[in-house]
Order: C-alpha cells, then sequence, then structure tokens
C-alpha cells in the first residue's frame, strides 16, 4: 500500500523536505527571480514568502506549521514497532515500563532540539544573557511534539479530542479575556497581548521582536494542538478499518475544507495571527496541512511516483541538520561561489543573483546526497 525506507514514510519525507527547501534557500531563489524577472506569478510568489506582518497569512507563515505537524504525523509509525512487541492495540495500552523509556527518550529528544535552538540563536557566539535569545523554532518543535506525545500516549483517541479543542478553546478565552496590565483584557496587538505580556514578564534573555517573541511561552501552547492534528491524520491513515485509503484521503481532504472554513469563521473574532498562533491559525494552517499531506501521500506512496520527489526526500531526510546548517553553521554561499562563481560571472548581471542562489541550492543537495548515500541522518 505505501512506499516507505525504513519504516518512515517517504511522503512524510518528500514533504518535510518540501517545506524545508524553502528555508534552506527555495526563499532566495524566488525573491533573485522577482527581480530579474518581475512578471505578476514572480512577484506574488516572493510576496507570499515573507512572514505577514501581524494578521493575516502568507505560504511563508505556513512552513513552520506544516513542519510540526508532520512530526506529529510521523508519531503513531513510531511508536507502532513498540505496540506490536508489547502486543496492545493503542499506545495509552503500553506497560509502564516501556512509557517510562519512551517518556525518556521524549525528554532527550526535547532537550536536545532546545539547545539545538540556542546554537542557531548563537549560544556558540555568546555575548552574555541578556543578548541571548532562548526561544527558537527548534524550541518549539520540541515543546509542542513532548507535550502532543504525553497526551498520545496516556488518553484515548476521544480524550485527545477533547484536549486539542480544550487547548484551542481555553487559549481562546484566555488571550480574549485575560487582562493584560495597561492594556486590560482582549488587546490582540504586539504589546498588548496576553502572549507578549507572559514574554516580558518570563522570558529570560533577548526577545525576537522587543516587546513580544514568536515562539514565546504561552503561544506554544496552541502549537501543541498543531501536533496533535498530525498526530490524529496518522492514526486516521494507519487504523484498520473497512474504509480504503482512497476514500481515508477523501475524507481528510473534506475534514481540511472543513478546518480551513472554520479557521476563516473564528478569524473573524480571533485573527488569524502566526505571531501569536491563534487558534484561528491552528485550523486554518491545520486544514492546508492535511491537504498538503493528502496529494503528497496520493502521488507518493499511494500511485508510486516518487522520482520526482528525490531532491526533497534528500532534505527531508536531514532536515534538521539542514535546517541549523543554512540558518548559519555552514557559509554555503561562500563554498558555491567558491565552485560556480566564475561560470556565474559570465551571465547578464541582472541573472547572477538568481544562478548564484540556485547554486548554494546545489551545494546544499550535493551534501545532502552525500550524507544520503552513507547513510548518515541526524536522529534526535
Amino acid at each position: 500500500m505505501s512506499n516507505t525506507t525504513n519504516g518512515r514514510l517517504i511522503s512524510l519525507d518528500a514533504l518535510r523536505g518540501f517545506v524545508m527547501f524553502w528555508i534552506m534557500s527555495g526563499e532566495h531563489i524566488i525573491h533573485a527571480l522577482a527581480k530579474a524577472a518581475p512578471i505578476p506569478v514572480f512577484i506574488w510568489m516572493s510576496s507570499q514568502l515573507h512572514h505577514a506582518e501581524w494578521n493575516g497569512i502568507t505560504f511563508y507563515d505556513m512552513i513552520f506549521p506544516v513542519f510540526l505537524f508532520v512530526a506529529g504525523v510521523s508519531m503513531p509509525y513510531s511508536f507502532e514497532k513498540k505496540m506490536q512487541l508489547a502486543g496492545v492495540k493503542t499506545p495509552k495500552d503500553l506497560p509502564t515500563n516501556e512509557k517510562r523509556k519512551i517518556y525518556l527518550s521524549m525528554l532527550k529528544r526535547t532537550c536536545i532540539l532546545l539547545v539545538l535552538g540556542f546554537v542557531v540563536n548563537g549560544l556558540l557566539r555568546f555575548d552574555g544573557f541578556d543578548h541571548t535569545r532562548f526561544a527558537s523554532v527548534l524550541g518549539r518543535i520540541g515543546l509542542a511534539w513532548f507535550f502532543a506525545g504525553i497526551i498520545y500516549l496516556n488518553f484515548d483517541f476521544k480524550k485527545q479530542l477533547i484536549w486539542f479543542f480544550g487547548i484551542l478553546i481555553g487559549y481562546y478565552a484566555a488571550m480574549k479575556w485575560i487582562p493584560v496590565p495597561d492594556f486590560g483584557a482582549g488587546v490582540l496587538t504586539k504589546e498588548g497581548s496576553l502572549e507578549g505580556y507572559i514574554d516580558r514578564l518570563l522570558l529570560p534573555g533577548r526577545l525576537h521582536s522587543t516587546v513580544y517573541d514568536p515562539e514565546g511561552i504561552f503561544s506554544t501552547i496552541p502549537a501543541i494542538a498543531t501536533a496533535l492534528l498530525g498526530v490524529f491524520t496518522g492514526t486516521f491513515l494507519k487504523a484498520k478499518c473497512p474504509y480504503s485509503v482512497k476514500v481515508k484521503l477523501l475524507l481528510m481532504a473534506l475534514t481540511a475544507v472543513v478546518l480551513i472554513i472554520a479557521g476563516l469563521l473564528w478569524d473573524i473574532n480571533f485573527p488569524i495571527n502566526k505571531h501569536l498562533w491563534t487558534s484561528s491559525f491552528v485550523f486554518f494552517v491545520g486544514g492546508f496541512s492535511i491537504l498538503f499531506f493528502v496529494f503528497f501521500y496520493l502521488i507518493i506512496d499511494l500511485f508510486g511516483f516518487h522520482k520526482w520527489a528525490f531532491p526533497l526526500i534528500l532534505i527531508g531526510s536531514n532536515s534538521i541538520l539542514i535546517y541549523i546548517a543554512a540558518e548559519g553553521l555552514v557559509d554555503f554561499k561562500h563554498t558555491a561561489d567558491y565552485v560556480f562563481g566564475g561560470l556565474i560571472n559570465f551571465l547578464p548581471l541582472i541573472w547572477q543573483p538568481v544562478f548564484a542562489t540556485l547554486s548554494v541550492t546545489v551545494v546544499q543537495l550535493i551534501l545532502l546526497y552525500f550524507l544520503y548515500k552513507r547513510k548518515w541522518f541526524l536522529k534526535i
């Protein structure tokens, strides 16, 4: 039914690679294209590769939550072997000793992601605690995945749903009704939001945006719901039931449409906002996350068309490693310029930035191919 590599769904690696591509170098290619050939489609694509200033959403705002969603989808698959060995059908029925081992493994993974997040933020260039940013993308992935895992391991599906809706409704209620000193309740601005206030009060070091942090403390709570949505998707897809895989994918697509509509309706009262990770944002992007996954699973795992996605699989199978490297640990631009700079200089000046950014992608893919062929993967 599905193509797998070492127990991994190929479509998951490809989707993970698709979203990571835009972070590692894809966005720069499109921005350069929009300048070299300012036609409407390139200009629009370039505009979609910037974060929304505050309320509203762009494609770039979806990248992080889709990645977190994919981490949730993989959870039921990663625990499947443990359930088979223990002879149980649900993770909640796993023996206490086995759960204890899983908890320790999850805690270790979360701690590693937190530390790697500090490194990406410049910990190795430490300039005092006041200038260090402690909140991070990797840290949020680790924490949201960890708490989603705790819920998955200890509650049946109905109670997991209660947690999911409880988190989103509870976050909405807190953001709308708990007053912030000097601002009052329900002020969803950078300075006046409860999320920003908690960051200023409790988050040490430097905040990303001075008065709040987009990966701050309080807004990590609804991110757990994003990971849980991935867990639900993975659980439903692998569950044994009368539905065929195609029917399952259709039901998932319909659910996605419902979530998108629900997000748009909730946006009227609780704006879609990536910076605050609002409940409407979770619904809206969650719907698109499911649609992305349905498309990749249908084409790659069900129909078996996966050769086209090989570059994405290279990225997705070492996504954390390439993220850390591309965020500043490795100077890919210098290497690409050393290898391809002479050739690029022969091109028309206006097109040189396009091919310079493309050459960075080529260097990154060569590194990832080298690691892939040797089965060297950063496993956390």
